[in-house]
């Protein structure tokens, strides 16, 4: 076999003249212990499932693709030495926590309630991005970033919902304002609803110019910008 080496050949990052490269992050491979069980528990998600090929011996790959998400996962035979079960920490972003756990439930997947945290980050819960503290429901004023629930795959490789409708400052390009799903945008379009109906009481008359208040809304809510007021 050959004898693969690391190859380096600068060391100044900050270079100008370095060209940008795109680095989509696509794929993650976890262990399992039954290729054949985990297929049909991804499946019951309802994730895609865009490939499964091998060659019938001693190697063989499975992908799935969540609903909406740009990334997908791996798994199989052969394809990670990592300890099954050992995946950990992996979230998948929601713009309703509420409705997506119902989903899994209604699909027979169980689920954690819905947690967050209060400001206590060291306990004897299962450890996740605020800590090792769960406390039970939504986070009090639906702040983004802030409420969780969490789900195993049968080999106990950890998922966790994290909700988010407003991201922070920085996190997306202003000028490519995307949804990932019907879903999400539906949801957007709700939230912006409810504050433009604020802004008409404020106002204290009937908007004619809604549809660019709603779209510049949406805009700066995903782009973590001032809302329109």
């Amino acid at each position: 076999m050959a004898d693969l080496k690391p190859e380096t050949r600068g060391t100044d990052a900050t270079n100008a003249s370095v060209a940008k490269v795109d680095m989509k992050f696509e794929i993650v491979v976890i262990p399992v212990s039954d290729v054949d069980r985990a297929k049909e528990f991804y499946a019951k998600l309802g994730w895609r499932l865009d490939a499964d090929f091998g060659n019938g011996k001693d190697y063989r790959v499975i992908q799935f693709t969540p609903p909406g998400s740009g990334s997908s996962v791996i798994f199989g035979r052969n394809v990670t030495a990592a300890a099954p079960g050992s995946a950990q920490g992996m979230y998948l972003i929601v713009s309703d926590i509420a409705a997506a756990r119902k989903a899994l439930l209604d699909r027979g997947v169980q689920i954690s309630e819905v947690f967050h945290n209060a400001g206590v980050y060291t306990g004897t819960d299962e450890t996740y991005l605020f800590g090792s503290v769960r406390v039970s429901g939504p986070d009090p004023q639906h702040a983004s970033y802030r409420s969780f629930a969490s789900f195993k795959d049968p080999d106990g490789n950890g998922w966790l919902f994290q909700e988010i409708t407003a991201r922070l400052p920085g996190r997306v390009d202003s000028a490519a304002t995307t949804f990932a799903s019907a879903s999400d945008l539906a949801n957007a379009m709700r939230r912006a609803s409810a504050a433009h109906g604020e802004h008409e009481k404020r106002i204290g008359a009937a908007d004619p110019n809604w549809p660019d208040w709603y779209a510049s809304y949406m805009v700066a809510e995903q782009s973590g910008k001032e809302l329109p007021k």
